[in-house]
């Protein structure tokens, strides 16, 4: 069935389509509550999430808070053969109104919803939980969003993160992801130091990644609670952070090049992590 126009999509309020690479919406944290925790802060503190299994997931997720869904004729189908029951009335779009939204060479496979980002959880929370990631200043969404998918694959309980120097979870970063931010929540902190010391006040055993740690990860004793800690590509983990760390540790490998990417570090971090779990 060709797709038609229907009613096009008119944001209410300025907003700025994505720019070329799919970058979305940013800005600054907004203020916490007073004892809060801080929040992602975009145009409106917005959400884009597009692409079949990004919007499919939201939509099986209860705590998702939509406010508008765009979708081509045929993806408008798609969603009702799939048995989803749609929060809002979808808007009919051709596929070049979404294009303008986040850029044209996105994948968004027609669909496109506007949502409220999920709430931060709280550390005292997550450190009663086996597993969580921490990543320190990673800012490449791409990057991220892969990491929030490993995260998934993983059954890592969160991911604390700073509201600085941290891409929004929108866009590219949600696409990346597929899906994965409705499993993974994310924590959101003011200073990652103080936050680490709070998951060790309560319990957790924080391992940092670092190519010049004591030993392999593989070698080195875990336990449940667990906080793996990443740097940034390239920079890696900044001073006070490794010094807050109960214990550096590297992934050595056995090929010509010694160094991931880093999603895909965490990826393996997290299988190795697992298997020790497991292992008890």
């Amino acid at each position: 069935m060709a797709d038609s126009p229907h009613k096009p999509f008119r944001p209410s309020g300025p907003r700025r389509p994505f720019a070329g690479k799919g970058e979305g919406p940013r800005g600054g944290p907004r203020r916490p509550a007073k004892g809060g925790a801080p929040g992602w802060s975009g145009e409106d503190d917005v959400a884009l999430l597009y692409g079949w299994h990004t919007v499919a997931e939201a939509l099986a997720n209860p705590n998702r808070h939509f406010r508008k869904i765009l979708a081509t004729e045929n993806a408008a189908h798609r969603l009702v053969e799939a048995g989803f029951t749609l929060p809002v009335e979808p808007e009919i779009v051709r596929p070049s109104e979404i294009d303008k939204l986040v850029g044209a060479d996105a994948v968004h496979q027609g669909l496109l919803a506007e949502v409220d980002h999920l709430p931060s959880p709280r550390l005292k929370d997550i450190a009663k939980t086996d597993l969580v990631l921490v990543l320190d200043q990673i800012t490449d969404p791409h990057n991220v969003g892969a990491i929030v998918r490993s995260a998934a694959a993983f059954a890592v309980s969160a991911i604390v993160t700073t509201a600085r120097h941290s891409p929004v979870a929108t866009g590219v970063l949600a696409k990346s992801a597929s899906g994965g931010l409705e499993h993974v929540p994310i924590c959101l902190v003011q200073n990652l130091a103080r936050a680490l010391n709070e998951l060790k006040d309560n319990g957790m055993l924080v391992v940092g990644l670092d190519s010049e740690g004591a030993a392999d990860l593989e070698d080195t004793p875990l336990h449940a609670p667990l906080a793996l800690v990443l740097g940034a590509e390239g920079k890696g983990l900044r001073q006070l952070t490794r010094e807050t760390c109960h214990v550096l540790a590297r992934i050595d490998l056995p090929g010509a090049i010694k160094s991931l990417n880093v999603s895909n570090a965490a990826a393996l971090s997290l299988g190795m992590a697992r298997h020790a779990l497991k292992r008890g």
